[in-house]
């Protein structure tokens, strides 16, 4: 079934997307490797441009539940935080609201957020009713139909909200409908949610999150986050790829690469080519300010050279498209100095190191996590609890290179004790515990913030600036939601008052980049041969 029914919005505006996502030069876990059988752990990091000038048009389906246990307080919430959603709306946005309980329905095509259309989309909301049971599955389908009718995709993001506050007791099962691209944001609201049903459909799609409303009430907050980064797609299709080297210069030398493999706590789809090595990984959108790190495990090989050298191990490159064009970024090499004396001293750890070494620790933070959520699904309550003060401790050994490192670890002990204090009960547990718990291990496995249901302060992890700013108008708006709220065009040029560069830093990094590249390879063709 599709719909073909959706509005034309406006054209975009023709702009440079040069620079949008950048690569880091690659880092390592340690400085120099041995000449003798070796390992390494290198972290490649994509960056969104920071300037929210250029963006993709969002294409947001609401699918909203109007089952018998939403009446009340918890309708009434989930209604406040759709008008904060099409209060911040532009023309180039569109929004379908559809609703299920028993059946879906679909209360409006894909429109065009114009002044007009908004006051149409906010009578849709504010006459939902609850009554009927759970039928996630059914409202979930009717997302695809809309998406598969789109008529206008190009430099389009479709994406999808799923709120629900209970089990579906109708349909087959809300994981089976596949929306493609389109990430899925899932939210549980309140204690009866199926939190393991809509965490998983959120994992199905490509970047989508679990977060978790303990309480029902409050809605606009978490709402409020993921609209900030909604607002702010800066790339579409992001895709890095990671390819060995196994020619070398010298025929009797083997390739210093042995094997190359992504560490666990990248939780996107990523695929090898058995013959040639090759692996990509696709991240799907990025939102401005954000960044993705993959920590690539490599080993290496016995050398048979005898002095200090540059090792050349793969190559990094990414690609991505904006406003509906393909961007092929320039490689990216990944190499390490080998040695026959590498430092083993561990004072001698260099900020570099220390920033993968973190990384990493992040990476097992989230991964004792999850560990611990199956303990407590188990009804190992202590157990869970024990694994949960091991990672506190190990966090402890964890030395942070600069002042963002120090913030990553605070952030980390406070979602650990957050956790702790969720998982003092059983029944603590299964209500805000679990919830809790699976929201950090989307967050993580995503690098894409998630809400976690405890003080949204405390773990800002993977948040953005808009984010930031989202979270405070969302609180001021629960407070008085007929106060005058800025659309997210307002939002955009409040940022360049602030910053009137950002919106042109992106295409001249990329270029500056570009020449001093030019520059090194000039340099190489013209430097006298090494003796």
């Amino acid at each position: 079934m599709a719909f073909n029914d959706d509005e034309k919005p406006p054209a975009s505006n023709v702009v440079s997307t040069k620079g949008l996502v950048t690569i880091k030069t690659p880092i390592y876990s340690k400085d120099e490797a041995a000449l003798t059988a070796d390992a390494v752990t290198a972290l490649v990091e994509l960056n969104a441009t920071s300037s929210t000038a250029v963006r993709e048009g969002l294409d947001l389906v609401a699918v909203l539940d109007v089952s018998g246990s939403m009446q009340g307080e918890k309708l009434a919430s989930m209604k406040k935080a759709m008008h904060f959603v099409v209060m911040k709306l532009t023309p180039v946005d569109r929004l379908s609201i559809v609703s299920f309980n028993n059946s879906a329905t679909r209360h409006c095509p894909l429109r065009s957020v114009t002044q007009a259309a908004q006051a149409d989309l906010t009578a849709i909301i504010d006459g939902l009713v609850a009554r009927g049971g759970t039928n996630i599955q059914v409202g979930m389908e009717t997302a695809l139909a809309v998406f598969a009718g789109r008529a206008t995709t190009k430099a389009r993001t479709a994406n999808v909200f799923l709120m629900s506050d209970g089990q579906q007791n109708n349909g087959t099962d809300a994981r089976r409908p596949d929306l493609g691209k389109a990430p899925v944001y899932t939210f549980g609201f309140g204690k009866d949610a199926d939190h393991a049903l809509l965490s998983d459909v959120a994992r199905k799609s490509p970047g989508g999150t679990f977060s978790s409303v303990p309480d029902g009430r409050n809605v606009t907050a978490p709402f409020s986050q993921l609209l900030g980064g909604l607002l702010t797609v800066v790339a579409q299709d992001v895709q890095l790829t990671l390819t060995p080297k196994t020619d070398v210069d010298n025929p009797d030398q083997d390739p210093d690469l042995g094997a190359m493999t992504v560490a666990p706590g990248t939780d996107y789809t990523h695929t090898k080519d058995d013959a040639t090595g090759v692996i990509t990984i696709k991240f799907g959108t990025l939102f401005s300010g954000e960044a993705r790190k993959v920590t690539v495990n490599l080993t290496l090989q016995d050398s048979k050279e005898t002095a200090e050298y540059d090792a050349k191990l793969a190559e990094a490159q990414h690609s991505y498209t904006a406003q509906g064009g393909l961007q092929n970024q320039t490689p990216q090499d990944i190499f390490i100095k080998r040695t026959p004396n590498p430092s083993d001293d561990p004072s001698a750890v260099s900020l570099k190191a220390r920033a993968v070494l973190a990384e990493m620790a992040r990476r097992d933070h989230a991964g004792a996590i999850g560990e611990a959520r199956e303990m407590a699904d188990r009804k190992k309550l202590d157990d869970a609890r024990y694994r949960l003060a091991d990672a506190q401790n190990a966090l402890e050994d964890v030395v942070t290179p600069d002042d963002g490192g120090r913030k990553l670890v605070g952030m980390l002990r406070a979602e650990l004790l957050q956790l702790l204090d969720l998982m003092e009960t059983q029944e603590l547990y299964e209500v805000e515990g679990r919830p809790y718990a699976l929201a950090s291990e989307t967050s993580h496995g995503r690098q894409r913030y998630a809400a976690r249901g405890g003080d949204m302060d405390a773990v800002r992890l993977f948040a953005t600036p808009r984010m930031d700013a989202y979270l405070k108008q969302a609180m001021k708006f629960e407070e008085d939601p007929t106060a005058p709220l800025p659309s997210a065009d307002d939002d955009v040029k409040e940022e360049i008052a602030a910053n009137p560069l950002a919106a042109i830093s992106a295409p001249i990094a990329f270029y500056i980049k570009a020449a001093i590249q030019a520059l090194q390879e000039i340099e190489k063709l013209v430097a006298p041969p090494a003796n």
